[in-house]
């Protein structure tokens, strides 16, 4: 089984520290590295971060997997679908 098949990150980028649109602009950056499948985790603190991550993944096609909130720290999975 390949790690793009389950739910183990392929990348894992910290946005911690930054605000809007930051989050979202290297997201799509770190994205657009990787192939068909694989799955990236975004570390943010933003409290912005959980509406616009979100909304950027519906438009973009790809699929969250997770968000996991623990505290002031949002967790994303994303798995590149295109």
């Amino acid at each position: 089984m390949s790690a793009s098949s389950t739910k183990s990150p392929t990348k894992t980028i910290d946005v911690k520290g930054l605000y809007c649109p930051e989050p979202v602009f290297r997201t799509k950056i770190e994205m657009e590295r990787l192939v068909t499948g694989d799955i990236i985790k975004v570390v943010a603190d933003d409290p912005e971060s959980e509406e616009d991550i979100s909304s950027w993944v519906r438009r973009s096609g790809h699929d969250l997997i997770s968000v996991n909130k623990n505290n002031q720290v949002l967790e994303f999975l994303i798995r590149k679908a295109k």
